[in-house]
């Protein structure tokens, strides 16, 4: 059994130490390649916060990681590990951009809604169907979703590349979304308002992101819904003695999870590219599950590990512009030393720490 530590060391100091560890490691092997590894964190952090537009795209990134990092941690109260972020997210993408195809030219503004709504119903159903083979036939869900991952890709693939795409190019990727369909761009609001900010794909998705975040707390700690779910997580006896209907749950669970991930689409197809691309994924569904890992499950932890991954994507790329020896690979090693450490090696340090708290625990009689 784990030990028993303070909230906030659990939720708090232990991240953070962590995370401190994955940076030491990252400083000395950028310091072996014969760099500066103080300049290299400063330029990291300019690039990613105080460059002009780069806390855009930061926060653009971080919308994503949000997105993924939610559908993981929805899943794993239940001690379900929803490794399909990438296609759930894909065959949101695929529901929105239908939606789009469909009525924006009509519909105009009012098409955001239903493509909204549609990338949540698609990611949703591409998810179900693990839970359902796991609830009724025992097929393990990370190999399941993993397998839904290369099919999702395969679908898109076969429809870009055919019907879908764009007449008159050969780029495997849908014609452009009517501007009124699109969501709004933040510098774009802030300009109306009088405040010129540096342009950026950061757009209104990440509201959305946000509200996701407080329903997540909402469904899981305020629920009768969320104490199922981690009862079931807890023990699964435990829970069917209590009268939980686990099969019904865990594709609940896995539903909600995939709703969560196909919600990603809406930053880019509906955002940034204003169109479905292939590949538009690009790894987030999977950084998604360090995410919630590093974050605890828990949305308050969730958003500030998205932000970091997010600074990482965005002040990796300028690594790569001001230092020869540093390139894209290198920052790669850093995301995946923060996985390593977060994950794996997440609670490494909580025996040591719980005998530090220990000694100084007064004894209760």
């Amino acid at each position: 059994m784990k030990s028993r530590l303070p909230a906030w060391v659990d939720l708090g100091l232990i991240p953070l130490l962590n995370l401190m560890m994955a940076f030491a490691v990252a400083g000395v092997l950028v310091a072996i390649i014969g760099e500066n590894p103080w300049r290299a964190l400063r330029v990291m952090f300019d690039g990613a916060f105080l460059y002009p537009g780069s806390l855009g795209y930061t926060l653009y990134y971080a919308t994503n990681f949000i997105f993924t990092g939610l559908a993981v941690a929805v899943a794993y109260q239940a001690r379900l590990l929803n490794i399909g972020g990438e296609g759930q997210a894909a065959m949101g993408g695929l529901g929105a951009v239908l939606v789009c195809l469909a009525v924006d030219q009509t519909l105009g503004v009012f098409t955001i809604p239903f493509a909204i709504l549609a990338a949540a119903l698609f990611g949703a159903v591409w998810a179900a169907i693990p839970g359902v083979l796991q609830a009724t036939r025992g097929s393990h869900v990370v190999i399941t979703t993993i397998m839904f991952n290369f099919i999702a890709a395969g679908i898109l693939v076969a429809l870009l590349a055919g019907p879908l795409i764009r007449p008159g190019q050969s780029t495997p990727q849908t014609r452009n979304i009517a501007d009124a369909a699109t969501l709004p761009e933040i510098h774009e609001l802030l300009s109306a308002v009088g405040i010129k900010i540096t342009s950026s794909p950061l757009n209104l998705s990440i509201v959305l992101a946000l509200l996701a975040c407080i329903g997540v707390w909402v469904l899981i700690w305020r629920t009768p819904f969320g104490y199922r779910l981690r009862t079931l997580g807890q023990s699964e006896p435990a829970a069917r003695y209590s009268g939980v209907e686990v099969a019904r749950t865990i594709v609940i669970a896995m539903a909600i999870s995939g709703a969560l991930a196909g919600l990603m689409a809406t930053n880019d197809v509906l955002g940034a590219q204003e169109a479905l691309v292939i590949n538009f994924t690009s790894g987030y569904g999977f950084t998604g599950i360090a995410v919630a890992l590093m974050g605890r499950s828990h949305p308050v932890g969730i958003v500030l590990a998205s932000l970091l991954f997010g600074a990482l994507y965005q002040g990796g790329a300028e690594l790569s512009f001001e230092f020869r020896t540093i390139d894209r690979e290198m920052v790669l090693v850093i995301q995946g030393l923060i996985i390593l450490f977060s994950g794996a090696l997440a609670y490494m340090l909580e025996a040591p720490l719980a005998r530090f708290f220990a000694r100084r625990t007064p004894a209760t009689a």
